[in-house]
């Protein structure tokens, strides 16, 4: 590492935070952070445990009473200096997050703008809580309804968007006055405990928020959700483990949010600027080297077009600069890990198996770290398991439909429901498929839909509830009803 790259990592705090104090973990342990560039070791952080889990939701639980009470005010002024201190901060925290997850730095750095507005649409959302009061049908009564933060929160967040995933729970969280534990992922956690430190400065008072690092989901997770004073749970993740602690939340009938995986479909129609699909197919496919939920998984191109869209799409990922997310020039960094690049290798050669060409790309990079080389498939056929189950890396495949009823069954036969992406010049057709599709979101001619402004989240098996917008905040409101005699 060189100086600049040695000075972000020390400046984060490798120890929990409990109650404003960073501590060592009970047991003394502690694990490795590496770089997914070249696999080498980054630093050692606390390998929190039970008991360290306890001492968490404890801290919470004692503040939340006080914390509710906390004016909107104040709330406001820690969410505002946080994002202007994040902005302020940007490269460094940008250059931190590439070190650990890999992206490329230019990538990092949009994160963290992105990120810091949560905290800027939230401290907004903290002045404009609002309930509501009328007359009774009877008018004999009145109808008040009031909205009141939920209490402790139990959050777990994603490697893939290590700041934004954290600063989208946190957000809403602090502008509804709950107090929270936050527990990052194993491999990203340094941007968290970044973040964290970010915050205390901003004047997050003590036991607000804790920080569990930690190589044990589990350990960690269940004394917290087992506890009746937890009162929420915010997920982002696999659907998997998302249908696994929604078991686990049953039995305190906690409220959960739950943000799982997807399976993208991307549709271009015959009548669609092609130009166009491939820019965004790209921002689509290719935003944080596919390792996004909401990455295009299955692009379904209408057989007139499919030939030129996949040429064009093949011909600019093929350009894309791989290599190390801190290097000059470069566009695609690595994979978070080898695992995860041997899931993406077994995928394309199912494919390529069953028929696919490989247009660009097609096998891993050689040499250190987790590289795979952007890769375009063409045409694939319907039984390639990539069709089915989610890539996470930069593979586009791309297959064909005949009809609109064809292209919107193909896109609704999955279990999952995040996100679809439609180009078509036809205004009409739009509105039709976008009510057809089975998702939580549509980018109608964009390949991007993050907007901290917006409900970010999906159907069926992607997930429960909302997170962003007005309805990311009541996520975190409990409403109450009183019936007033007049």
């Amino acid at each position: 590492m060189g100086a600049t790259e040695q000075s972000v990592i020390e400046a984060v705090p490798k120890q929990l935070l409990i109650c404003g104090e960073w501590r060592d973990s009970g047991n003394g342990e502690t694990f490795a952070v590496g770089d997914p560039s070249t696999g080498e070791t980054l630093c050692e952080i606390a390998d929190a445990t039970a008991d360290d889990a306890k001492a968490a939701l404890d801290a919470a639980c004692a503040v939340q009473e006080e914390w509710a009470a906390t004016p909107a005010n104040t709330r406001y002024d820690i969410l505002q200096s946080a994002f202007e201190l994040m902005n302020e901060r940007s490269d460094e925290l940008a250059l931190l997050m590439t070190l650990e997850m890999g992206k490329a730095v230019a990538e990092s750095k949009g994160e963290i703008a992105y990120a810091a507005e949560f905290f800027r649409w939230n401290a907004g959302e903290a002045l404009r809580l609002t309930g509501d009061f009328k007359v009774a049908g009877n008018g004999a009564s009145r109808v008040m309804v009031m909205r009141q933060p939920i209490g402790p929160c139990y959050l777990i967040t994603p490697w893939n968007f290590p700041t934004a995933m954290g600063t989208r729970k946190i957000g809403p969280a602090i502008a509804a006055g709950c107090t929270m534990v936050m527990k990052p992922a194993q491999n990203t956690p340094l941007s968290m405990l970044a973040l964290a430190k970010l915050l205390e400065e901003c004047g997050l008072p003590a036991g607000v928020l804790n920080i569990l690092t930690s190589t044990s989901s589990s350990e960690v997770s269940k004394p917290i959700i087992t506890d009746p004073r937890l009162r929420k749970l915010s997920f982002t993740g696999s659907t998997e483990v998302g249908r696994m602690l929604i078991e686990q939340s049953a039995e305190n009938v906690l409220k959960t949010s739950m943000e799982l995986g997807g399976n993208a479909p991307f549709l271009v129609f015959e009548d669609a600027d092609l130009n166009d699909a491939v820019d965004g197919a790209m921002v689509a496919k290719m935003r944080n080297v596919g390792e996004a939920c909401t990455s295009a998984n299955r692009f379904y191109v209408h057989e007139s077009v499919a030939e030129a869209f996949a040429e064009k799409l093949a011909a600019k990922m093929g350009a894309l600069k791989v290599g190390r997310g801190t290097e000059k020039g470069t566009e695609i960094g690595p994979l978070i890990d080898d695992d995860q690049r041997s899931k993406v290798a077994e995928l394309v050669d199912d494919a390529v198996g069953k028929g696919a060409k490989a247009l660009t790309g097609g096998k891993a990079v050689e040499g250190a770290g987790s590289f795979y080389e952007p890769t375009v498939l063409s045409p694939v056929p319907d039984d390639a398991r990539l069709l089915r189950e989610e890539i996470f890396g930069p593979v586009a495949p791309v297959a064909t439909f005949s009809t609109e009823e064809e292209a919107i069954a193909s896109a609704n036969d999955t279990e999952y429901g995040l996100v679809a992406y439609v180009y078509t010049s036809d205004i009409k057709r739009a509105l039709r498929v976008c009510e057809k599709l089975e998702t939580g979101m549509i980018g109608l001619n964009q390949g991007l839909v993050s907007n901290a402004g917006a409900p970010f989240g999906g159907v069926k098996a992607s997930g429960l509830g909302r997170e962003g917008g007005t309805e990311g905040l009541l996520e975190y409101l409990e409403t109450k009803y009183v019936a007033i005699n007049v």
